[in-house]
């Protein structure tokens, strides 16, 4: 059995080395389901427990962010609003 392609253009390609990458990356997917799954079990358990879990989703993407623009977004956020006369 041979492991590349007779006549491809110049690009060789080994198959069992294609195998391998697709075969990982469809591991990874599988992983990646499982993660998913395991954090929405994580959200319902909070929620039943009470947290908001939307607040709680905002929470975890401000704590991905840099302070400054965090603190740069809430000052536009209170410059807005207080030109609407909200604040």
């Amino acid at each position: 059995m041979q492991d590349s392609a007779p006549d491809d253009g110049g690009y060789g390609v080994a198959a069992g080395e294609l195998r391998q990458f697709i075969e990982r990356f469809e591991r990874l997917e599988i992983e990646k389901k499982e993660i998913a799954d395991q954090q929405k079990e994580v959200m319902a358990e909070a929620k039943a427990r009470g947290y908001d879990t939307k607040v709680m989703r905002k929470v975890i993407a401000l704590r991905k962010r840099e302070p400054d623009d965090i603190a740069e977004e809430e000052a536009v956020l209170e410059m807005y609003k207080a030109a609407l006369g909200m604040s």
